[in-house]
């Protein structure tokens, strides 16, 4: 059997280094002649998976280790008797630690209570309703945004993307990218509803940078129009427009979803199919058998939780402004997207932090949170 594995997948060694043929690649430049007797690819969003990349080849499995596939056309793997893999959900808690992290920033710069303020969340999937159990699990109110499921689930609890622009406070994008008539997410926010964003408004996008329309964003802050935005995802990636990161908030390189535990998760899920449908007799891997220990495990937290106290914590595991500041240095020179992509250094998520508490409150609500928490 022959693989070839995108060079920034996580943990390749521990879970395919026994394979027969294991070849690394750089996930933007591959060609079908690269594909030339190769059994199966593993891949992330930068590969775009259509005809001319398979033209000729004998693929029998394609697997993402990513959440999102609209890099991949899936009819033509159906046609092409193509087996297809991906890991939903697999960076979702990373995503969202991302926004709180981004969010706290920006409450610190701009002295707002978070619990103030109304969000309102576009895309309920796998990240959206984490990210709507941990604001809430704080008291905070959201409104939510999500045509297919407001359709399918004939609910009332969703409002359309206009009343959320007119509404919410924070508004944090997380709906997959749609290129088709129905549920077209394209430009999902264009001139017009950025244009409607009440002064002060923070917009966060951590789904595809081909929601926001990026020239409207520009002229609109160019103009002078008081948001605030964040931004891990860029149109034109991995060119991004130096301009409009000059002027938004927080910019960071496509990597909201680049914890361990979040890349790691997405990497086992692929493992896990590819040996399934090759009937490979294989051995379970455990996420936490693969986790490194973390240089901070453990802290003591009293009294009740604040929002400064949350802060502290959560920066104290990832804090947003250093990816950002690394952007900055580097945006324009050209690769250095990539190579920040490529080279990021090692991120996990709350989980991986023990906090002891003296108050039992807070450790009930910082495990609501994700923490690791327990009364002592």
């Amino acid at each position: 059997m022959k693989v070839l594995i995108d060079e920034n997948i996580s943990c390749i060694e521990q879970l395919f280094g026994n394979f027969d043929e294991v070849k690394k690649f750089y996930g933007r430049i591959i060609s079908s002649k690269d594909l030339i007797n190769v059994d199966a690819l593993i891949i992330r969003s930068i590969t775009k998976v259509n005809k001319i990349l398979l033209k000729n080849t004998s693929i029998k499995f394609i697997g993402t280790t990513t959440s999102g596939i609209d890099h991949i056309d899936i009819q033509l793997l159906k046609s092409m008797n193509i087996y297809f893999s991906f890991a939903p959900g697999c960076n979702s808690i990373a995503v969202v630690e991302y926004v709180f992290s981004s969010i706290l920033v920006l409450a610190e710069r701009q002295h707002f209570n978070l619990c103030d303020k109304i969000v309102g969340i576009v895309g309920v999937g796998n990240i959206g309703k984490i990210l709507l159990k941990r604001l809430t699990s704080l008291g905070i109110k959201c409104i939510l945004c999500d045509p297919p499921r407001a359709v399918n689930e004939n609910s009332k609890k969703f409002v359309s993307l206009s009343n959320i622009v007119k509404q919410a406070d924070i508004i944090t994008l997380h709906a997959p990218l749609n290129l088709s008539d129905k549920y077209n997410t394209y430009h999902l926010m264009n001139l017009e509803h950025l244009s409607n964003l009440r002064d002060g408004a923070i917009l966060i996008n951590t789904s595809r940078g081909e929601l926001i329309d990026n020239k409207a964003l520009l002229s609109l802050l160019i103009k002078g129009k008081k948001i605030s935005v964040v931004l891990d995802v860029w149109e034109y990636e991995p060119k991004i427009n130096v301009d409009l990161l000059n002027l938004i908030s927080i910019g960071t390189s496509h990597i909201a979803g680049y914890t361990f535990e979040g890349k790691t998760r997405g990497t086992i899920k692929i493992y896990e199919d590819y040996n399934n449908f090759f009937d490979r007799s294989f051995r379970r891997v455990s996420l936490l058998s693969l986790a490194p220990k973390c240089v901070i495990n453990e802290i003591t937290v009293n009294g009740k939780l604040t929002q400064e106290i949350l802060k502290r914590l959560i920066h104290l595991v990832y804090d947003v402004r250093s990816d950002d500041s690394n952007l900055r240095l580097v945006s324009d020179i050209n690769n250095e997207f990539d190579q920040l992509r490529k080279n990021y250094k090692e991120r996990r998520e709350w989980s991986s932090l023990k906090v002891k508490c003296n108050f039992q409150k807070t450790a009930i609500l910082l495990n609501k949170l994700g923490f690791n928490a327990c009364f002592k």
